[in-house]
């Protein structure tokens, strides 16, 4: 599914589960050797995704090291993001010279826990996302909201190097083309000689995920 929501630059991989065959570098099994064996085979089949896409791209498909608030290390030459939800990995690649940065982002297709809606939404996102649940009720909007500020952040970090707040972020949603735009409410993003006020996004239901995606284009 995820190559549906991002450009044609873009090397995907995905898995519905765990593999048998996603093997750690020693160096990665220490980031999650203090973690609960579903933690280890979803980082495993995770990183598996990554170094397909990498190995489609052309590049150099070894360890993936974590940096700076948790991100992937990638090779040098490559930009890319990685998720991962209940029932669902994915990773996705790009070359500099056609992306400048990229987020993506899975969730399950449930309801947000009670209470989190109002922790991650600014009033008028509450608003529209309980208007949309009842006009469009095929789509878990909560949820779809969460995961799309997952990606405008996986997306904004590595272009600022600073963390966005749920707050710091305001979602529109196009619910006919896919698509949504998250106004920067934080300040700009520079990309390049590009300063970047809004993100455009898209966005995916089926199978019982929800996925998203933030492209800044070269």
């Amino acid at each position: 599914m995820i190559e549906r929501i991002v450009p044609a630059e873009v090397e995907t991989a995905e898995a519905y589960g765990d593999l048998a065959e996603a093997k750690l570098f020693p160096e990665e099994a220490l980031l999650v050797k203090s973690a609960v064996e579903q933690r280890r085979g979803e980082f495993a089949t995770a990183r598996h995704c990554a170094r397909q896409a990498l190995t489609r791209l052309g590049a150099p498909a070894g360890a993936i090291l974590t940096g700076e608030r948790g991100s992937p290390v990638w090779p040098q030459g490559v930009v890319g993001s990685i998720t991962h939800c209940l029932g669902y990995r994915a990773a996705v690649v790009a070359r500099p010279a056609h992306v400048t940065s990229i987020g993506v982002d899975a969730e399950p297709a449930l309801p947000l826990p009670s209470g989190v809606l109002e922790a991650v939404a600014l009033p008028d996102e509450q608003i529209a996302v309980k208007e949309l649940l009842e006009s469009v009720p095929g789509i878990r909007w909560d949820r779809l909201l969460f995961s799309a500020k997952e990606s405008v952040y996986k997306a904004w970090f590595p272009l600022t190097r600073r963390f966005l707040e749920f707050e710091e972020a305001r979602l529109v949603f196009d619910p006919v083309g896919g698509t949504f735009t998250a106004h920067l409410l934080a300040g700009p993003a520079r990309a390049g000689s590009r300063t970047l006020h809004t993100f455009d996004g898209r966005w995916l239901s089926e199978k019982g995920i929800v996925l998203t995606s933030v492209t800044i284009p070269a």
